[in-house]
């Protein structure tokens, strides 16, 4: 059976991911920080799921969690928004955001890479944003942090294709969540072209394409986005 990390579990994108994966018969590691509940709940359903906590910052952490860890998938998706416009916007609301996307990232990849490598035919799935390819408003720090991640997909791809890991993004656009539950939703669905956003699960969907199915796509970044960013 093949194993998949999914880090930021509890989210509505991790949720949705860490179910596809499950549902393709996948054994799902299911990682959270700070909703013990939700990540419990969420192991009762899902039979072939293990949980593991920790705080992708703390990169000690994260090492003595991961480094032994063998899996076929990893996808960083753990993330957070602190939107503010950039006059106005904090240096913890920066950093904060910043830290979270793109060294996260680095450590949670850094701690797998090595058992990756020895495994071959693996495959890393970064959840990015369509605010890391165009920027938005009141988004300075998001917009630089998926964009960061967008970059590092792509020099990633190239480093470790040698060892037949393969390296990709997904950007969703709107999607369903408590990030969006307050938003004016019908204003915004003027200028999608499809009319509607996006829900979680379309976005794991896509995940799962890439991780198990893309087989010669890597350094690549899917728009998810429903027309909305082209």
């Amino acid at each position: 059976m093949k194993k998949v990390l999914v880090t930021g579990s509890t989210g509505a994108i991790g949720e949705a991911t860490a179910r596809y994966f499950h549902e393709n018969n996948y054994f799902i590691y299911l990682h959270y920080r700070g909703n013990e509940k939700k990540v419990n709940e969420l192991k009762n359903e899902l039979k072939n799921s293990q949980i593991i906590n920790f705080d992708i910052l703390d990169k000690e952490e994260v090492f003595s969690k991961l480094e032994n860890l063998e899996i076929d998938v990893l996808v960083n998706n753990a993330g957070i928004t602190k939107d503010k416009l950039f006059f106005w916007m904090e240096e913890d609301e920066w950093t904060d955001v910043i830290n979270t996307s793109v060294n996260g990232t680095y450590n949670v990849t850094k701690a797998v890479i090595k058992n990756m490598i020895s495994r071959k035919n693996c495959s890393i799935i970064n959840v990015a944003s369509v605010s890391g390819m165009v920027g938005n408003m009141g988004q300075t720090n998001y917009s630089a942090a998926k964009g960061a991640m967008i970059a590092f997909t792509k020099a990633l791809a190239i480093e470790v294709a040698r060892y037949k890991i393969r390296v990709n993004a997904v950007a969703p656009g709107l999607i369903e969540s408590e990030m969006t539950k307050d938003l004016d939703i019908k204003s915004i669905k003027k200028d999608i072209p499809l009319k509607r956003i996006g829900k979680p699960q379309e976005v794991a969907e896509c995940v799962f394409f890439l991780a198990d199915k893309a087989s010669y796509v890597t350094g690549e970044v899917l728009n998810i986005s429903g027309g909305m960013v082209r």
